[in-house]
């Protein structure tokens, strides 16, 4: 199992913009293979304001790549990213991909 981490940086006054992004992304993930674990916010509590963070499961590097292809051409899932780029809320993006330590 991989995880894939995508670590975003964005505007502070346009965290509204991004949980509509994100509410609206999980769908599309499912729809194009992926395993969405969640997306998660900042807070005003600790850390930066600025910072949020999507997690999206896959069972290997093939069908990570396969989801990539299918997420190009979903309608939904472009639409999501078209309506993100227009809000101007992400100003960066970091994706790397992360392994699961087992319990116990």
């Amino acid at each position: 199992m991989l995880t894939l981490c995508i670590r975003y940086t964005l505007d502070v006054g346009k965290l509204a913009d991004f949980e509509t992004y994100a509410r609206a992304l999980h769908a599309p993930i499912e729809r194009c293979g992926g395993t969405s674990v969640n997306y998660y916010l900042p807070t005003k509590v600790a850390g930066p304001t600025n910072a949020a963070m999507g997690l999206i499961d896959f069972p290997n590097l093939a069908a990570y790549e396969q989801y990539r292809e299918k997420l190009l051409t979903d309608a939904g899932a472009v639409a999501c990213l078209r309506g993100v780029e227009e809000s101007g809320c992400i100003l960066n993006e970091d994706r790397s991909f992360i392994r699961r330590v087992p319990r116990g």
